[in-house]
């Protein structure tokens, strides 16, 4: 975007909502929160089963808390910081320190290259979890379940790789400092400071001059006349 800062307009700008949801950078944020939404809610709701030898419910993934535990929260987690992304993007326009767009990118970059290695790490760790999860009725009843989990947790590696070169591209756009100078300054560094205006608005070419030397006759007491100058 020619003259931008950090991927945005000048501060203050009237944002459309239309042109916003079109953002690519929208649309992976929503689709991150949908996948998000997928994962812990697939555990949540059928990730914990028992079989005929037990009453107790377990983890489908190889009766491991942790494994259920760990997608949960990692899904959980990526859900409320999808919102609060996708507010700070809705907002971002408004800000109108170059210091302050610099620490939200920054954030966003750091954020997003965390959670998608966060991902790759749930996607591993449920998939082997699942692999060794031994046949049983319990089981059956969850597969689908397990296998969302796992499908959507390396669906959300690619949108949070995409938001992190996204995030970095941003980052790399810079900040085109032309948006922030004021109007008085000129472009050409050669170029003079303009003039003081008068009231009239148009500037005096007159020179002041000092009137002529007058002579004039000084009587002193004597009755000398001593010229004066």
């Amino acid at each position: 975007m020619e003259g931008a800062s950090f991927g945005a307009g000048r501060a203050g700008g009237a944002v459309d909502p239309v042109d916003f949801l079109k953002q690519p950078q929208t649309i992976l944020r929503i689709v991150a929160w949908v996948f998000s939404i997928v994962v812990f809610g697939s555990i949540v709701n059928e990730g914990y089963v028992n079989d005929e030898k037990e009453a107790e419910l377990r983890c489908v993934f190889k009766k491991n808390e942790d494994a259920c535990n760990y997608g949960i929260a990692i899904g959980i987690i990526a859900f409320f910081a999808c919102i609060f992304f996708f507010i700070v993007d809705l907002y971002f326009q408004q800000i109108s320190s170059v210091k302050d767009r610099k620490r939200v990118v920054l954030l966003d970059l750091g954020f997003s290259g965390l959670w998608s290695f966060l991902w790759f790490i749930a996607f591993c760790f449920l998939a082997n979890q699942w692999q060794h999860t031994p046949a049983g009725r319990g089981v059956s009843q969850g597969a689908d379940a397990a296998r969302a989990a796992i499908a959507f947790s390396f669906f959300s590696i690619l949108s949070w790789v995409a938001l992190t070169v996204m995030a970095m591209q941003r980052y790399h756009l810079g900040t085109d400092m032309s948006l922030f100078a004021t109007d008085q300054f000129a472009t050409d560094p050669n170029t003079g400071y303009p003039g003081y205006p008068t009231g009239s608005g148009v500037e005096s070419t007159e020179t002041y001059q000092s009137p002529p030397f007058s002579e004039t006759i000084d009587t002193s007491p004597k009755g000398y006349q001593v010229p004066t100058y």
